[in-house]
């Protein structure tokens, strides 16, 4: 299922449960501003190429939109459409003051040398930037971008505008990003799995787990699951998937992947095909990678008791469906994934005073809103008996939709 039809189905049930307006309810489905830009480079033949980029910034009920860059040749209007929605109620699960918003250019990050993504992003920062800003859109690293990206974007932002740290988060520490960020989403992760699991009477210590996608995310998520004693016995990556019964020793499997960029070849563990990892036997389910991953064709062979969804929208609503039914447990992904935004605004307010934390208060920080996270998601669930997607979603839009009216969204 598209990515939006299932973003706006979600909404849409949580708006029903809550009785909101039909007014209100379409006023907070349609975005705040759509952004298009051509962004055209010399490449270092000298040949010319052209990319399309976008921005789409969905709603500032709540505070300043918050939502990534993605590089990626699949990024379009509707993915990008959907993934600023999800922003926008993940932000308020997280009850931090952003509302949501996603941008992208449609590129192959790895076809494009060095200088010519330093290029394509300072084009796309000259073509929007004045449309974003500290106190109206912060963007943040997604799927082909990071630090360095993001230091590009405040350094052009800064040629029209003065600097200006906090507008951009994900930075290098030595232009102003926050300790504890490049762990932030796996953290976050971590942490989401020990509250998941503790209402369930477990530990992580003992728990078998298998990770889809050993980017940022899953790499981080694996080596703070396994220093808690869970045991990964399965991952994947675009080069391949590894398995080992017995538990993969994820500290030599990181130094592989660092040597050889991929976890193909892995000598502590045996080659599976890639797309049997979601149908692994395991405990708890970790996809970390790409969207619609989970659908009908595989949800009845998922053998897993417990999903955490790392990666944005990775389960489809039928399979959301096949798999409730099967009383697989999901922990959503606009309540899961939600470390890395978090530490985000961390950073954000740190520019904005001029004064930075240590790690340990990061990291402190961070799970208490993420404990908090839980107990409210859970309260939702239980007022609105409905399950965990749901009690994240009725929470998310309940609060920005009191937010819209207290602003006086009729005026």
């Amino acid at each position: 299922m598209n990515a939006l039809v299932a973003t706006n189905r979600n909404f849409k049930l949580a708006a029903r449960l809550l009785g909101l307006d039909s007014k209100l309810e379409k006023s907070l489905l349609i975005p705040f501003r759509e952004i298009k830009v051509e962004c055209t480079i010399p490449k270092d033949d000298g040949t010319l190429a052209s990319f399309v980029g976008f921005r789409i910034q969905h709603d500032n009920a709540r505070g300043p939109m918050k939502g990534g860059i993605r590089y990626h040749p699949e990024v379009d209007p509707d993915e990008v459409n959907a993934l600023a929605q999800l922003m926008t109620w993940k932000t308020a699960v997280a009850n931090i003051p952003y509302g949501g918003a996603k941008g992208g250019i449609g590129c192959n990050p790895g076809d494009l040398s060095i200088s010519e993504l330093e290029r394509l992003t300072r084009v796309f920062t000259q073509k929007i930037h004045d449309l974003i800003g500290i106190h109206a859109d912060v963007p943040a690293p997604d799927m082909g971008t990071g630090p360095q990206t993001m230091a590009w974007i405040l350094d052009e932002y800064s040629k029209f505008h003065g600097h200006s740290p906090a507008v951009v988060t994900g930075k290098p520490i030595d232009l102003g990003g926050s300790l504890g960020r490049d762990a932030a989403t796996g953290r976050g992760v971590l942490f989401a799995t020990e509250a998941l699991l503790n209402e369930h009477g477990k530990n992580i210590a003992g728990q078998r787990f298998v990770i889809q996608g050993f980017g940022n995310v899953g790499s981080w998520a694996a080596r703070l699951i396994g220093e808690k004693g869970g045991k990964i016995v399965a991952v994947s990556d675009i080069s391949g998937a590894i398995k080992n019964s017995k538990g993969i020793d994820v500290p030599s499997l990181l130094k592989h992947v660092k040597e050889h960029r991929g976890v193909k070849g892995f000598s502590g563990g045996d080659s599976i095909d890639s797309n049997s990892i979601l149908i692994e036997d395991c405990d708890v389910l970790i996809p970390a990678a790409l969207g619609g991953v989970i659908n009908r064709e595989n949800a009845n062979d998922i053998k897993a008791k417990f999903i955490i969804e790392a990666a944005n929208h990775p389960t489809d609503p039928e399979a959301d469906e096949i798999l409730s039914k099967k009383g697989v447990v999901i922990l959503p992904d606009i309540y899961a994934n939600s470390g890395g935004v978090t530490v985000s605004y961390f950073e954000w307010v740190q520019n904005i005073q001029g004064f930075m934390w240590d790690e340990e208060k990061v990291n402190n920080e961070l799970k208490t809103y993420m404990t908090r996270g839980f107990k409210d998601v859970k309260e939702m669930c239980r007022t609105h008996n409905c399950d965990l997607r749901m009690g994240a979603f009725t929470l998310g839009v309940n609060r920005v939709a009191r937010a819209t009216v207290l602003r006086g969204w009729e005026a």
